[in-house]
């Protein structure tokens, strides 16, 4: 649709439209129905299982220690991860967060 043609979206905004264009009914129309996004993404995996697979990165701009004391390691792990950056040494959850807000600048960077 309109959406997918805008030029300014991001490489996992494209790889979306990329594998929902082909199949757009075979998702509206679950969804339509009130089915639970789970259950569309089994369903639509017999057909196209790269798609559920596509996930979009946490949103850490803006939080503050406390908003990131309230995710799990497993999570916190997963923002390092994702900006290249691994916490060698790190065991507490303490150390976690404050690497996290020690690579804020590398958040929300395409690779």
């Amino acid at each position: 649709g309109a959406y997918c043609k805008k030029e300014t979206l991001s490489s996992r905004e494209k790889k979306i439209c990329y594998y929902v264009d082909p199949i757009k009914r075979d998702v509206a129309q679950p969804f339509s129905l009130g089915m639970d996004s789970l259950k569309v993404c089994k369903r639509i995996t017999k057909t196209n299982p790269e798609l559920c697979t596509v996930k979009f990165p946490v949103q850490t701009q803006n939080l503050e220690k406390k908003d990131l004391g309230k995710l799990r390691v497993k999570q916190l792990k997963q923002i390092l991860a994702e900006r290249g950056v691994e916490c060698k040494g790190c065991l507490e959850k303490e150390e976690f967060i404050k690497k996290v807000q020690d690579t804020e600048h590398l958040a929300g960077q395409e690779l």
